[in-house]
Parts: structure tokens; C-alpha cells; sequence
């Protein structure tokens, strides 16, 4: 007599014992398992049509780069994305297809791979979709970045005519200058706190926890450079 027995062991494999009775020993059971795997759960974000505006323009330049800055984009194609507060420029992997629709105003991007199947192309798919959205969204509403300045006498300002930089006290001895990257525009409405603005939400993450690295967020006074809306957990002080 054979009966089944379906057990779960975790989110995607499932254990099928089958239990049977023996014939030397009718008493006892023999078990007998088998492995079945179930696809796992993949995001489907590049699946998804990217919508943008009459005053972005993208233009996908189909000729391979035969020069590239990274060697990773070796024969990869161009696209170009602009708007009103300024352009990008992506590089585009070969096996990417990006397919343009215009139907009553409205412009449709549609991003697909030559063979899903693949784990590069897999990954690559969402990814580059993604890279498209921020350029839009960077040319059309741009990025803004808070930082904060949490401690007793701490403050910053923005100094310079023709090369602007951000002047901070942060409790040394001596002021500390950081070069604005061009770009980026740098104000501190209040002394305590810096804005930065520009397009390019690689470039302005990168320029924030730069400023980040001189005072980083210390968790038993929670005094720091916070960027966003960081958080630091309390620490309690070890009492002897």
C-alpha cells in the first residue's frame, strides 16, 4: 500500500515521500523521496512600457562603440536622452531592444532582450529599464538631495564666485572646503542644512556620502552627517 505525503522545505522546494509497505517485513515502511524545484519569482520591471514626455526626446544611436570609457560597453549602442534640464548619455547593451510608440500624444518605451532565458540578459533587462527611467525623470524634474548637520556648532556654506565650494565646521580645528563637481548645484538654507540639486542621481549620491565621510553618523550621541532621511539606532555607553 503506497500513500503520498507532500512536505515543504522552504519557499521553492517541495518533498514528495511515498510510503510503501514491504514485502519481507509487512510490519515496515520503505520512503522514497523526489525533488521537485518550482521557477522562482522574477521581477518583471523591464516587461514594463516606459511612458515619458512630449519634451524629453530620446534618440538610440545604432552604431556599436568601438572606443568605450568602461570596457564593459565594448560594442555597445547609444542612447541619448534629453529634456529641459539638461541630457543623458546611456550606453545600451547589444542583445537590448528598445522599441518606440507614439499614439495620441503619448509616447510609449518598450525594452526587451533577444533571449530571456540567459542570466546576463536576464538581469540586464530591468536594470537598463531602470537607468531610463532615472535619466528621465533627471531631465524632466530633477533629483533632490537633503544632508543634515546634527551636532553642537556644526554648520555650512557655500563659498566662491567662479569655483564654488562647500565650506563645513564640523568641530576640527580648521574648516573643511569640498569642490562642488559641475553639475551639481549646492545651497544651505539653514547653517545646519545642505540641498543639492541636479539631474544626475548617480553623480549627487556620490558627491553627498563624500561630504558623509568627514563626519559619519556616531550611534551613542547621534551626532553626524545624516543624508536623507537616515536614521541611526541609539547606542547606550558601556558603564563599569
Amino acid at each position: 500500500m503506497a500513500s503520498m505525503i507532500p512536505r515543504r522545505l522552504g519557499p521553492c522546494f517541495w518533498v514528495v515521500a511515498t510510503r510503501t509497505t514491504t514485502t519481507t517485513n509487512p510490519g515496515a515502511t520503505a520512503i522514497r523521496r523526489a525533488f521537485s524545484t518550482s521557477p522562482a519569482v522574477l521581477s518583471h520591471i523591464g516587461k514594463q512600457p516606459l511612458p515619458y514626455g512630449l519634451d524629453v526626446v530620446l534618440t538610440h544611436d545604432l552604431i556599436p562603440i568601438t572606443d568605450p570609457r568602461v570596457v564593459a560597453d565594448l560594442h555597445s549602442t547609444t542612447l541619448r536622452i534629453k529634456g529641459p534640464l539638461g541630457e543623458h548619455v546611456l550606453p545600451i547593451k547589444p542583445f537590448v531592444n528598445l522599441n518606440f510608440e507614439h499614439e495620441q500624444g503619448d509616447s510609449l518605451l518598450t525594452i526587451s532582450v533577444q533571449d530571456p532565458e540567459l542570466k546576463e540578459q536576464r538581469s540586464m533587462w530591468g536594470t537598463t529599464r531602470a537607468l531610463i527611467a532615472n535619466a528621465i525623470i533627471g531631465v524632466t524634474d530633477g533629483y533632490t538631495v537633503p544632508i543634515r548637520l546634527v551636532g553642537v556648532g556644526y554648520r555650512a556654506s557655500v563659498e566662491g564666485s567662479k569655483t564654488k565650494k562647500l565650506s563645513m565646521k564640523l568641530g576640527y580645528s580648521h574648516p573643511v572646503d569640498v569642490d562642488i563637481p559641475e553639475g551639481i548645484q549646492c545651497s544651505t538654507p539653514l547653517p545646519n542644512k545642505i540641498v543639492l540639486q541636479g539631474n544626475n542621481i548617480q553623480k549627487l549620491k556620490e558627491f553627498a556620502f563624500k561630504i558623509r565621510k568627514w563626519r559619519p553618523p556616531e550611534p551613542y550621541n547621534q551626532k553626524g552627517i545624516f543624508v536623507g532621511d537616515e536614521t541611526i539606532v541609539k547606542k547606550t555607553s558601556k558603564k563599569k
